[in-house]
């Protein structure tokens, strides 16, 4: 995997770089709120926040709610220095597993972060694409979007993988190849892209893939 695709977390922790994208929430980006590890106050807004998380009062249908819990999990967490310290300052019906669940999912990278923000990954199917690590990480996601994984099967694949299983077979298990995308082109660059492969004698994702890989070649990633 190369330094571009890594599974590491670039942005400041707590910093709402995906909620306050309006490319991303629209009108709901103006009500992002960061977190600073570093500021006592900010910190105990983090552990309220936490506190209202756990207590249910963010619905599990609101997406971008859910990740500013997450992201009050994560600043918290950094802020006291453990997750057991973090559990206590949130309130005794805030657990050690709950935090830790939730900032493994504010530690995502952001392209999936930006998935859960436009509902394509549900919050509760990011929290065990969150329990792995390195690219298994990317391949569950964009798995869960391109197979319409339900949040079972995401769950089931995730403790495959966790207890050995390489991740293609994984998620064949569960009906779902991974590599394979609907795509919707301009008629024209359908009818182009079908008479390219025709005369190559190839298939069109062969085309497809070389084209994209000069392409990614070219240009940097962003993360």
């Amino acid at each position: 995997m190369d330094e571009q695709s890594r599974a590491d977390r670039r942005s400041p922790v707590g910093e709402p770089v995906v909620r306050s994208d309006p490319a991303v929430t629209g009108e709901r980006a103006a009500e992002a709120v960061g977190f600073d590890p570093d500021d006592p106050e900010s910190v105990a807004e983090a552990a309220e926040t936490v506190r209202r998380f756990a207590a249910g009062e963010v619905g599990d249908d609101d997406h971008v709610l859910m990740l500013r819990g997450a992201a009050a999990c994560a600043a918290l967490v950094r802020g006291v220095g453990s997750y057991k310290e973090a559990a206590a300052r949130a309130g005794d019906e805030v657990t050690v597993a709950f935090i830790r669940k939730w900032a493994r999912v504010h530690d995502l990278p952001q392209a999936i972060r930006r998935q859960v923000a436009r509902g394509y990954i549900t919050p509760s199917a990011a929290k065990h694409v969150a329990r792995l690590g390195g690219s298994d990480r990317y391949l569950l996601a964009w798995a869960a979007i391109d197979g319409d994984m339900t949040v079972r099967e995401v769950r089931s694949v995730a403790s495959a993988i966790n207890d050995g299983e390489d991740v293609e077979s994984a998620t064949r298990e569960v009906g779902v190849d991974l590599g394979r995308i609907g795509l919707d082109l301009p008629l024209e660059t359908y009818v182009e892209l079908r008479r390219r492969a025709a005369m190559r004698n190839v298939d069109p994702d062969t085309i497809v893939a070389t084209a994209l890989d000069e392409h990614f070649a070219s240009s940097p990633a962003e993360e």
